[in-house]
C-alpha cells in the first residue's frame, strides 16, 4: 500500500469540511421563505426573484459533487477525480449565471468578487489535486 504524505490527509479533512459548508450554505439558500427573503436588503432580493430555478441544481451538483469527490480523496478512491470535475463544472456553470442571469454585480459589485473566484479557485484546486494525487498513486 502506498503511503501518502501527511499535507494529503490534512487537504482532504479540509476539503471535506469545506464542501460540508457548501451544502449547509445550500440548504440555507434554498430554504428561505418568502417572509425571509422580504427581509433581506431590496439588491439581494432583485437576485433572487431573478434566479432561474435551474441554477439551484447546479449548486446542488456543485456541492453534493464536491462533498463526495472529497470523501474519495479522504478514502483515497479514484473516483474523487472524476466527482470533483463535475463539481468544477457545476460552480463554473453557477457562477456564471448568477452573473449573467441576475443583477448579483449590482448587488454585491466587487465585493462579491474575491468569494467568487476563492469558490471557483478551491473548486480547481481540488481537482487538481486529486489527478495529482492520483498519478503519484495516492488514490486506488
Amino acid at each position: 500500500m502506498t503511503r501518502v504524505p501527511t499535507l494529503f490527509r490534512v487537504i482532504a479533512i479540509a476539503a471535506f469540511a469545506w464542501n460540508l459548508t457548501g451544502i449547509a450554505m445550500f440548504v440555507l439558500q434554498t430554504s428561505l421563505d418568502a417572509a425571509q427573503i422580504a427581509a433581506l436588503p431590496p439588491a439581494q432580493q432583485a437576485v433572487y426573484a431573478a434566479m432561474p430555478p435551474w441554477l439551484d441544481v447546479f449548486y446542488a451538483i456543485a456541492v453534493c459533487g464536491g462533498a463526495l469527490g472529497s470523501l474519495g480523496l479522504l478514502l483515497r478512491r479514484r473516483w474523487a477525480v472524476p466527482l470533483l470535475a463535475i463539481s468544477l463544472a457545476a460552480v463554473l456553470v453557477q457562477m456564471i449565471a448568477l452573473y449573467a442571469l441576475t443583477p448579483a454585480w449590482e448587488a454585491s459589485g466587487v465585493s462579491g468578487l474575491p468569494m467568487t473566484l476563492l469558490i471557483v479557485g478551491i473548486a480547481a484546486f481540488l481537482l487538481w489535486y486529486a489527478r495529482l494525487a492520483a498519478a503519484r498513486g495516492w488514490l486506488r
